[in-house]
């Protein structure tokens, strides 16, 4: 079976968004997912996973430094902390902010697309900056596939629409239908 990683982007509205998405996911669904939300250093470690846990059918964790990225599991990445995929396993880092944030969703999507190439699947979804559109470039160039969230169902078109504006997106899907169109596509890539 191909080794396939999805990785979720989200800003502003992102919770609900983000929590959508991973309550439509099948309960046997296949394959990791990674997620960056933004979030501030002041934000309490674990109280992002602790809410997704509570809307997801699959085990939610936050990331940890070293932790090798298993199938079927979630993993949000902690508060102030950039989330990179290092082979097989997550890094986290406290390099300077990308698109005045850390974690930084365009971090995170290209790591995994010089990881993944052609299996990396990117999620854009709601947000109020342009944080992802670098990234949905790498997923692209790496031949990886992006999914973005339709704008008019998100709380804030801004990343949506950039990521729409910087690369060729796969499919413009609305919230409340991305989980079942992940669940579609990774029964067609079994």
């Amino acid at each position: 079976m191909e080794r396939v990683l999805v990785v979720v982007g989200a800003s502003l509205g992102g919770f609900d968004a983000i929590a959508t998405l991973l309550s439509t996911l099948s309960a046997g669904f296949p394959w990791p997912l990674a997620i960056v939300q933004h979030r501030s250093a002041e934000d309490v470690a674990d109280t992002l996973p602790v809410m997704l846990q509570r809307r997801c059918a699959l085990p939610v964790h936050e990331a940890e430094d070293k932790d090798p990225i298993v199938n079927g599991h979630v993993y949000v990445a902690p508060p102030d902390y950039h989330l990179l995929i290092d082979g097989g396993v997550f890094a986290l880092s406290t390099e300077a902010r990308v698109s005045l944030a850390r974690p930084s969703i365009d971090v995170l999507f290209d790591s995994a697309a010089a990881a993944f190439g052609s299996s990396l699947v990117a999620v854009v979804l709601t947000g109020a900056s342009s944080d992802g559109a670098f990234g949905a470039q790498r997923v692209k160039a790496a031949g990886g596939t992006l999914l973005v969230q339709d704008p008019a169902t998100a709380e804030s078109r801004v990343m949506p629409l950039a990521a729409i504006g910087a690369a060729a997106v796969d499919q413009i899907v609305p919230i409340g239908a991305m989980g079942e169109y992940l669940n579609r596509l990774a029964a067609t890539r079994r």
